[in-house]
């Protein structure tokens, strides 16, 4: 038998929050730097509102993010905001009543579909968007972890 050794999350230096960790876009439009600051060339310029991404390090006011598609840099930290939002991965995502598979299917969402996520469990995510909200199983979204449970 191998032991194992537990390994704490990595925090951020700025926040004491973890990295890696979800977030979304706060803005319509924000402006992906190069490097952390102003001075730093534009790579990217996203544009959707309620984005999901993820930041992976911080240096004062910024936050290095990544996309659903692994594209990212260095925002400002006032581009992002902790609400949970989550892109529908699957091609047709039906979505429960209940979280568990045989619940009856109550909405359906298409890809790329940007959900607001109130709540998760250890294998489902509740998910809203456009008026309509059901259970989908994590594997079909971008924007929790896989061992990420909160309420």
């Amino acid at each position: 038998m191998v032991p194992v050794r537990f390994v704490p999350p990595t925090v951020g230096p700025e926040t004491g929050l973890d990295l890696p960790r979800f977030v979304s876009l706060r803005a319509s439009r924000a402006f992906v730097r190069r490097g952390p600051g102003r001075d730093q060339r534009v790579d990217w310029v996203f544009v959707r509102r309620g984005m999901p991404l993820q930041v992976i390090n911080e240096y004062g006011h910024w936050r290095q993010v990544v996309d659903h598609e692994g594209m990212g840099g260095w925002v400002n930290y006032g581009l992002i905001t902790g609400t949970r939002t989550a892109i529908v991965r699957a091609e047709r995502l039906e979505v429960g009543a209940r979280a568990d598979e045989t619940s009856p299917r109550i909405a359906a969402f298409a890809t790329g579909v940007i959900a607001r996520v109130p709540e998760c469990t250890a294998d489902y995510c509740y998910i809203e968007a456009g008026g309509y909200g059901g259970w989908a199983p994590k594997a079909a979204l971008w924007g929790v972890m896989a061992d990420e449970v909160f309420d």
